[in-house]
């Protein structure tokens, strides 16, 4: 199967090339990260990646669900570098990314990433959905001060979970600091050049330049604006670090909040790189299909997939002969 996958991504290489506006923001980008990303300009308007996001303690459970209802397997596999339990769970997910990608399927790695003033294990509420004064954001982000060291610790250690996957030619759609024009996360409604913006550079040079991470294709993924009273998501453009770091723009949408304003302003962004769902409660119905076709992929989160999903919008999305699951032929 993983044989199938790469010619296919080598045959949309030296086919559909032309199609691909821009080359990876990181000119020492692999063969195999380049592959994947031609491979996903060559859908782009016309199919859409099925993807399914698994926990780090379960990370089979969720694509078997899919299974159960549909008879397919989503395309993509997504999971997370979090550190919530008693031990870093980093290794577990690099063995079983690896497994998943021999097996065909398309790798998608984030991280809910505890403040850098913390120490591991991270609470949610404690840690991840916790805040930093602006004194505090201000010394992460200037270099050689203590809270950028601890930052950099921080990143070095899941630097090393990603060089394994590169040394196993295993090319990453790589999503930090996802929903970051949100309020809910130590790194959300960060704005202007020393905000969320200097934070994704630094990120970017530190695994691009220091540690030559190669098979990374970057996602950055907001989520669908909102004006929720203390549960805001603000403007895309306001948090967007810019085109030479960003290979994939993407939008995290629950509660069915698939507002076409918002698809339209992402993709005014984006000025012609691909978008994707980057994480979805409920899945898109095909009528949104039909007025927002860029969507590149959508990857639905964890649980979510049964506690807000009718099994039939399931098994309609997922039998549609636009959407690419496992082994599919397309």
């Amino acid at each position: 199967m993983r044989l199938y996958i790469l010619l296919v991504f080598m045959l949309f290489s030296l086919c559909g090339y032309s199609q691909q506006q821009f080359a990876p923001v990181n000119p020492n980008t692999s063969a195999e990260a380049r592959q994947l990303l031609s491979y996903i300009y060559s859908i782009k308007g016309k199919q859409i990646i099925s993807g399914q996001h698994s926990y780090p303690y379960q990370p089979n459970k969720h694509v078997d669900s899919v299974k159960a209802i549909t008879g397919k397997e989503p395309a993509l596999w997504g999971n997370d570098f979090i550190w919530s339990g008693t031990e870093d769970k980093g290794q577990d997910i690099v063995n079983e990314a690896i497994k998943k990608y021999k097996e065909g399927s398309i790798i998608c790695l984030m991280w809910h990433q505890g403040r850098p003033i913390d120490n591991p294990p991270y609470g949610w509420k404690e840690s991840v959905q916790a805040k930093l004064t602006d004194e505090q954001w201000n010394e992460l982000v200037t270099p050689n001060t203590e809270l950028n060291k601890r930052w950099l610790k921080q990143i070095d250690q899941v630097a090393v979970w990603l060089k394994q996957l590169q040394d196993a030619k295993v090319p990453v759609l790589w999503r930090p600091y996802h929903e970051m024009n949100g309020v809910w996360f130590w790194w959300g409604n960060k704005r202007g050049k020393n905000g969320l913006s200097k934070l994704w550079r630094m990120m970017y040079d530190r695994y691009t330049n220091y540690h030559k991470l190669n098979n990374l294709i970057w996602v950055w993924g907001a989520n669908g604006p909102r004006d929720l009273p203390e549960d805001e998501a603000f403007a895309y453009k306001y948090f967007y670090p810019g085109a030479n770091y960003v290979d994939i723009l993407g939008t995290d949408i629950y509660n069915a909040d698939y507002e076409q304003k918002d698809y339209n302003e992402l993709l005014a962004l984006a000025k012609g790189k691909p978008i994707a769902l980057t994480e979805v409660g409920e899945l898109p119905k095909p009528v949104i299909l039909k007025y927002q076709p860029e969507w590149v992929w959508f990857m639905v989160w964890g649980d979510w997939l049964w506690t807000h999903n009718p099994r039939s919008l399931v098994k309609e999305i997922y039998a549609r002969p636009e959407t690419i699951n496992l082994g599919d032929k397309k």
